[in-house]
């Protein structure tokens, strides 16, 4: 794991106080304030302790802006979802199929009450099948009056990416037509366009109740 990424369980806090030294090492003793009186292992703990202080992780200290996304597992490929779109990620059980809607609807899910539409991205963006697999997670994604979960094989971590790492991409090589794609990494991390998925008229399922 890269120092940018985390799993999605709530990491630690492991803050340096800038008034204690690093564990391991002592503070310089009195004195250690005056000019000349600090001996070859005083300097050494305070250039030490100094480089650890200026240490700023990557994309926060150059200005840059980073984009937190959750990575997940489809068919083989990952994917990412800008975190700030996700309501939850629920586990795939009791699965309804709906009838007369497009094959990319599975069917739906209740979640604590709420009904909810599945979609399978792969049928969406007509990815070609590649074998079987365990698509045993669900990731809700909302943003105002739109919200339906979609499916995964698994979730890795939460990743922070720089904006300025992430490629343009031609759709020929992920499938996934422009309008659906934020870009790629260097490490071929598809990053998905949250906002245009959701905002996609094809993906509203009209339920109609006979007359």
């Amino acid at each position: 794991m890269t120092p940018s990424e985390r799993k999605l369980e709530p990491a630690a806090n492991h803050g340096l106080g800038l008034g204690a030294p690093p564990p391991g090492e002592t503070a310089p003793g009195p004195g250690a304030g005056e000019a000349g009186t600090l001996s070859a292992a005083q300097r050494a703990i305070l250039k030490k302790r100094a480089q650890v202080l200026a240490r700023v992780p990557k994309g926060e200290g150059d200005g840059g802006e980073c984009l937190e996304v959750v990575e997940f597992l489809l068919a083989y490929e990952t994917y990412g979802i800008e975190s700030s779109y996700i309501r939850e990620v629920y586990p795939l059980k009791e699965l309804t199929p709906l009838p007369g809607t497009p094959p990319f609807v599975l069917g739906i899910i209740n979640v604590r009450g709420q009904i909810l539409s599945v979609i399978d991205l792969k049928k969406f963006f007509d990815l070609p099948e590649k074998g079987l697999t365990d698509l045993n997670r669900v990731i809700i994604i909302q943003a105002e009056k739109m919200e339906f979960g979609i499916l995964a094989d698994a979730i890795h971590a939460i990743r922070h990416i720089p904006v300025r790492e992430i490629q343009p991409s031609l759709p020929t090589l992920t499938g996934i037509r422009a309008e659906y794609l934020r870009g790629v990494t260097g490490d071929r991390l598809v990053v998905l366009n949250v906002a245009k998925i959701l905002a996609d008229p094809g993906l509203v399922v009209h339920e109609e109740v006979p007359g």
